[in-house]
């Protein structure tokens, strides 16, 4: 049985940019073994439901001012096409450890 991941998409909008990259990454994620949760927003949203505990992962394309207790990778390579494995590496490794 795969464990249950919630993602937060963040862009500037919390629309589509954040769409686009929780539905790449959750395809991804769910090839590690994981069903996703995941749930868009922009930064000034994001700062307060990242607070709330609720969420293993967050992706942004627009950066989130702070420090956090869960994993924040950026995901500009999801939206562009630059850089996507890396990004992939990085999601990959944020999880590790997460059963």
């Amino acid at each position: 049985m795969s464990r249950k991941l919630h993602l937060l998409a963040v862009c500037g909008s919390g629309t589509v940019s954040s769409t686009m990259v929780a539905e790449k990454a959750s395809d991804y994620i769910n090839t590690l073994g994981f069903s996703v949760d995941a749930e868009e927003s922009n930064p000034a949203q994001a700062i307060e439901k990242i607070a709330s505990g609720n969420y293993d992962l967050v992706v942004y394309t627009s950066p989130i001012p702070g420090t956090f207790d869960v994993p924040v990778v950026n995901a500009v390579g999801l939206l562009t096409g630059i850089g996507e494995e890396e990004v992939y590496e990085k999601i990959r490794k944020a999880l590790d450890g997460i059963d």
